[in-house]
């Protein structure tokens, strides 16, 4: 007859991450695990409208009618080319948007020929710039 082996009992894995205080890192893997459950794109994902969401399935090359369905019913494969082409257009505005904030309204121009204009004493030059400030700077 053999003895009976002593049992020893192995701590369970826990599947829900526990918070902890090392400066943010559970913080971090929280974000971590539901960004692989796809959580942050469900939630982007229902609040686009239709035609939002439209624009993102054209870019990710996917079909029209896909707007309606749920995020949680489409594979990961079409979960992924989402995500990318939402990476795809944040990027391409954020280009836009950094144009525009560089780039001057043409009246700054118009508005600087003024300027010169007074300070020449050319009242009726200066008037002309005014003019086509006015006028939407055409």
């Amino acid at each position: 007859m053999t003895a009976a082996q002593p049992v020893t009992e192995r701590p369970r894995h826990l599947s829900v991450v526990q918070p902890d205080d090392r400066a943010g890192f559970g913080d971090l893997r929280a974000e971590l695990h539901a960004r692989c459950a796809d959580e942050d794109l469900a939630a982007l994902w229902s609040d686009l409208t239709i035609p939002e969401r439209k624009a993102v399935l054209a870019s990710a090359r996917m079909e029209p009618e896909d707007a309606t369905r749920s995020l949680e019913l489409m594979c990961q494969h079409d979960r992924n080319a989402i995500r990318a082409a939402i990476g795809r257009m944040s990027r391409y505005a954020a280009r836009l948007r950094g144009r525009l904030e560089d780039a001057r309204h043409p009246s700054h121009a118009l508005a600087a020929n003024a300027r010169r204009a007074l300070s020449d004493g050319d009242t009726r030059a200066a008037m002309h710039w005014l003019d086509l400030i006015e006028r939407g700077g055409k």
